[in-house]
């Protein structure tokens, strides 16, 4: 897809403000928590001591809640994939350092990057994880990249971020709730951690659309439009196993994060319901006759996702995933 004069303008005028949105929703990296401050310090004498009451409290854990757990780790993981995605955009200059962008993706990738290492260190440690199937998945994720159907538009590709830092957001709180239910307060707070680093970035995302609504408000609810009737694919989209095949886990992945009430088909239009009002999507004005009708369709979606939402049946018992030992 060819990006308009009017796309270019648009990115250029908020690339201008990127020293705001970094400061407003990224973290100073020398001040921000890294993985070691939560997990068992290793120089210390007590290292082996604080493993062993962590394998402990990971065996309270049910057997969906592990598949969840490495689902979305094996996501975070695949962090290289999301990154050239966002420089693959129109308007991005790898080249150019000072390119407003290109400082976003980088600084947004770099805080992003401690999640996969957090929960991957967790993993290893809880002795409850076959880590060479989960390396394996890892390495096929990122190998087989994925399609997001946003091609290189900077206002597709945004409305994926909005919606999916937030779904992300909320499958980590409800992982931390369940941990906590649990009795396994570490699990808890790492997973609290990240869910708080998804909403800052959930929120930096919908700013970004905001802004392009009130620059380019017809352009902006056509894509809009666009990515909810081609529904919105998660990342671990095409995830699999040892010898599997693309797709052939991620349903039963799915199959568990809706069993245990982490994230739902409910969180899908709960999601959708939250963009139109954050957007303000039924008062937006100057919109061209197709914009106005993709605005029907929007206001409209959530009633029928809900219809449909009905119909669907979970299977009630688990899969057995090669990643839980």
């Amino acid at each position: 897809m060819t990006i308009s004069h009017t796309r270019l303008e648009v990115m250029t005028e908020l690339a201008r403000k990127m020293d705001y949105f970094m400061k407003e929703y990224l973290n100073p990296i020398d001040s921000n928590w890294q993985p070691s401050d939560m997990l068992p310090d290793s120089t210390k004498e007590s290292f082996f001591d604080e493993v062993k009451l962590l394998q402990e409290a990971a065996k309270e854990l049910p057997y969906d809640y592990w598949a969840v757990l490495i689902g979305d780790t094996i996501t975070e993981e695949a962090l290289p994939t999301y990154e050239s995605w966002l420089m693959g955009m129109e308007s991005v200059d790898q080249i150019d350092q000072e390119n407003g962008w290109v400082k976003w993706i980088r600084n947004w990738t770099a805080e992003e990057n401690r999640h996969g290492n957090l929960l991957n260190t967790y993993l290893y440690l809880s002795g409850k994880v076959d880590m060479h199937a989960v390396a394996v998945s890892t390495q096929h994720l990122i190998a087989d990249g994925f399609d997001i159907g946003t091609t290189g538009d900077p206002y597709r590709n945004f409305i994926y971020t909005s919606f999916q830092e937030t779904a992300t957001n909320v499958s980590h709180r409800r992982t931390a709730s369940l941990a906590k239910q649990h009795g396994n307060s570490l699990l808890s707070r790492m997973c609290a951690q990240i869910a708080a680093d998804e909403l800052r970035h959930a929120k930096a995302y919908k700013a970004f659309v905001s802004e392009i609504f009130q620059m380019d408000p017809s352009e902006m609810m056509l894509a809009f439009s666009d990515m909810m009737k081609k529904k919105i694919v998660m990342p671990a989209h095409f995830l699999r196993e040892i010898n599997g095949q693309k797709s052939s886990v991620y349903e039963h992945f799915s199959d568990a994060a809706q069993r245990i009430g982490v994230y739902t088909t409910m969180d899908y239009i709960t999601i959708m319901q939250g963009l139109l009002k954050d957007w303000n999507i039924e008062q937006i004005g100057g919109l061209n006759d197709a914009a106005e009708k993709a605005r029907d369709y929007l206001v409209a979606l959530p009633a029928r996702l809900e219809r449909l939402a009905d119909r669907v049946k979970i299977p009630e018992l688990a899969y057995p995933f090669t990643w839980i030992a």
